[in-house]
């Protein structure tokens, strides 16, 4: 039986994404967030407006998407409520997050040099994804509520370093999905996928290289 009601979110269950990119002084910014949806090499990144990191991604134009697996659990975690603006949003402070200049270092994850892009890269992620902007949408801008508040960025990705070990064997540009481990976040709670295939795909009799436009 179902019952109409209003959740305060929809969070029902994505992939966490560590979004890595420069400050105007030259540091480092480290953001988790999990509003994320994938198109070929094209990302979809939902972000609230006032936050550190898409200020640096509409100035700089680029940012590195770190796809954490279920391995790098507590390191995301010592990210949450925290926030590379130093002067705290009012709507963060009601929930209790702090400005903290060195993600990196609160974290214990190590900053890597990019290949193409400035911002770096999270060594101890499985994927890293050097992305480019494409694209900047304010969201519900006809919502008197909520105008302002949330933005939507279409990114490129430009270079992507996969870790050997999730890799298919055999099969230099494929990702093994039996090896790969992605931290999901529901509802504001961590979970990880089961361990095995829960039924044959239809879909996954395509090969994968013919989604390559």
């Amino acid at each position: 039986m179902h019952r109409t009601c209003e959740p305060a979110i929809l969070y029902f269950g994505t992939p966490v994404v560590l979004i890595s990119t420069v400050n105007e002084d030259g540091s480092y910014n480290l953001a988790p967030m999990s509003s994320a949806w994938w198109l070929g090499w094209r990302c979809l990144l939902g972000l609230a407006a006032v936050s550190q990191t898409p200020q640096n991604m509409l100035r700089t134009r680029e940012c590195v998407l770190n796809l954490p697996s279920t391995d790098q659990v507590a390191a995301v975690n010592r990210l949450a409520k925290t926030t590379g603006t130093e002067i705290v949003p009012a709507a963060k402070l009601r929930r209790g997050y702090r400005f903290v200049r060195d993600k990196f270092g609160l974290a214990g994850l190590t900053p890597d040099p990019s290949e193409i892009v400035a911002a770096p890269r999270v060594r101890e992620c499985p994927v890293q994804l050097e992305a480019t902007v494409e694209a900047f949408y304010p969201l519900a801008e006809n919502d008197p509520t909520w105008r302002g508040r949330q933005v939507a960025f279409e990114v490129r990705i430009r270079c992507a370093h996969i870790e050997e070990s999730i890799l298919a064997g055999g099969e230099a540009n494929r990702v093994d999905p039996d090896k790969w481990r992605p931290l999901i976040m529901s509802f504001q709670k961590f979970y990880g996928l089961t361990p095995e295939e829960l039924h044959l795909s239809t879909l996954a009799e395509i090969p994968e290289a013919l989604y390559r436009p």
